[in-house]
């Protein structure tokens, strides 16, 4: 049966747990970093990433689904105490450009959550969120715009499953989801930017299985570079 749109971030997915295996794998890339998860779903990806990192926002959008996330954060507070790392569950939503400030609203951002974001964050963090193309753009916008905001050079890792499904509108096996959220790389790195430079790449998925799933080859993990475009240094003999 296929889960309501309004509850896909209420379970643990494949994709979650194949994103965290590979921050196991790869602690040193995380020690000490600051850390931000869009669609964190449960929390699952940011307990782990906060076992090594020194600050993850673990992000998503609705109170119920930020509530029990925060709970899972507290649950599981004994993983991240050891290596002093912190979780902080905040909103995001990827149809708004602005992060919510409003001290009335549960989960809103203060101005300290802010600069610490967009000062220090050099990995930003998605996993199994690529299942509806309106989402997929908007999450892919989202990425755009926090990279230009970011003060540093930042990586982006993405976790996707190849999920085949029949389609009336084909009368065949197709996987539309997944060939829009590859489109949608092949569309960022091709982007024309002054600013910045995105690059692309897939992930080889040999490192250790530390974590109980079924780890078929339909997963997948991409990462994208994101660094600043440097102009060439024009001379007074060179130039027009």
């Amino acid at each position: 049966m296929a889960t309501p749109l309004e509850d896909v971030g209420k379970q643990v997915w494949r994709g979650a747990l194949f994103l965290a295996d590979y921050i196991l794998f790869q602690w040193d890339l995380f020690q000490g970093c600051t850390v931000l998860e869009l669609g964190a779903g449960t929390g699952l990806v940011s307990i782990v990433a906060a076992t090594v990192a020194q600050t993850v926002y673990c992000t998503d959008v609705g109170a119920d689904l930020l509530a029990m996330c925060q709970r899972n954060v507290a649950l599981n507070s004994h993983l991240t105490a050891s290596g002093g790392g912190v979780v902080k569950v905040r909103e995001l939503d990827w149809l708004k450009d602005d992060l919510c400030t409003d001290p009335d609203v549960l989960f809103s951002w203060s101005e300290e959550d802010i600069s610490d974001l967009y000062n220090h964050t050099t990995i930003l963090l998605a996993a199994e969120v690529f299942y509806d193309d309106d989402l997929t753009d908007a999450l892919f916008k989202t990425l755009c715009r926090l990279a230009h905001r970011l003060k540093n050079a930042c990586t982006a890792i993405l976790s996707v499953e190849k999920r085949l499904n029949f389609t009336l509108s084909h009368l065949d096996v197709t996987c539309e989801a997944y060939d829009h959220f590859r489109s949608s790389l092949y569309q960022l790195e091709k982007l024309e930017d002054c600013q910045l430079r995105f690059a692309v790449e897939p992930v080889e998925a040999s490192f250790p299985q530390r974590l109980a799933y079924e780890r078929i080859q339909q997963l997948e993990l991409w990462k994208i570079f994101v660094e600043p475009v440097t102009s060439p240094i024009t001379s007074a003999s060179t130039a027009p």
